[in-house]
């Protein structure tokens, strides 16, 4: 057996890979949770919401593997990605895509048609407008935040069919936390950013204290934003705890990196995002009708 074929991955760690199937399930609890809050409790529903929500972010992600594919040949980060590694063809890559972005708007509009149209939007943005901006400018993560807040926005509208006040909330919680996690797996990533052109921290100084003192600030304003359902009184004060506690916590983690400026710090703070999240957002749904998610456990 020769060396290539040991070390090709099955087909199966191939498509998930190109799919990028593990942040594709981060994106569909995100998106579960908004339903949770808004009320959803249909299990029809949430089957078309998580298989939908899938289909559409793998059709993002492997749309973006194959815009940057020679890109990713560049970075250590990318290189062993199936398309660079030529382990799928660009044809095969297209194919997956088609049909992963039809099938999951399909699910999702079988929901409703807000919810089809927005997973085509967040594709149609992440793919077309975040994507070949990474290039151009350090507003790209800020282009990106508007896909990339979109999954508890569609999650309450798939439970409402309505666009309105809560949706947008949640929406707007998601968007401020994009720029603290992403400017920190930006920091962590610099060199190798850097090899492909992509310049992604908020300051053209780089890795330096004017880009952490901007982690720091959108950290910092994590903390109120975090409660505004508690101030709306859609939530009780396991929110008020719970998300405090969190958001010094992690604002704690981006003063530390104010204060050293180490790549160290870069990764505590980036881990630490990839936990706040879909706490704070499960703390929501939790707090805001705990005889729901009993009501909902039931009827599985």
């Amino acid at each position: 057996m020769s060396e290539e074929a040991i070390l090709k991955p099955s087909k199966v760690k191939i498509y998930l890979v190109f799919t990028k199937f593990r942040l594709s399930f981060l994106v569909i609890l995100s998106a579960l949770s908004g339903y949770l809050f808004a009320g959803g409790k249909n299990a029809f529903e949430i089957f078309c919401l998580l298989f939908g929500g899938t289909l559409v972010t793998a059709a993002s992600n492997g749309a973006n593997q194959i815009w940057e594919r020679d890109l990713d040949f560049i970075m250590k980060r990318t290189k062993n990605r199936p398309l660079p590694q030529k382990w799928m063809s660009l044809k095969e890559a297209y194919l997956i895509c088609v049909i992963s972005l039809i099938v999951g708007a399909y699910l999702l509009y079988l929901i409703n048609l807000k919810s089809a149209a927005l997973g085509l939007l967040a594709f149609i943005t992440y793919v077309f407008c975040y994507t070949p901006m990474k290039r151009i400018s350090p507003w790209a993560v800020f282009v990106g935040a508007f896909p990339g807040a979109i999954p508890p926005f569609l999650g309450a509208i798939a439970a409402t069919n309505q666009f309105g006040f809560l949706p947008g909330v949640l929406f707007f919680v998601q968007f401020t936390w994009q720029f603290p996690h992403f400017w920190g797996i930006a920091w962590v990533l610099y060199e190798d950013y850097k090899s492909a052109g992509f310049s992604l921290l908020p300051s053209k100084t780089g890795r330096s204290k004017q880009s952490a003192f901007q982690i720091m600030i959108y950290s910092l304003a994590l903390i109120p934003f975090s409660l505004v359902p508690w101030l709306l009184g859609w939530t009780g004060n396991i929110t008020l705890v719970i998300a405090s506690a969190l958001g010094i916590g992690f604002f704690l983690y981006s003063y530390r990196l104010f204060t050293s400026c180490e790549t160290a710090d870069a990764r505590k703070l980036m881990f630490a995002s990839f936990v706040y999240l879909p706490i704070i957002q499960f703390v929501y749904v939790f707090d805001r009708n705990t005889e729901m998610i009993n009501e909902l456990i039931k009827h599985f």
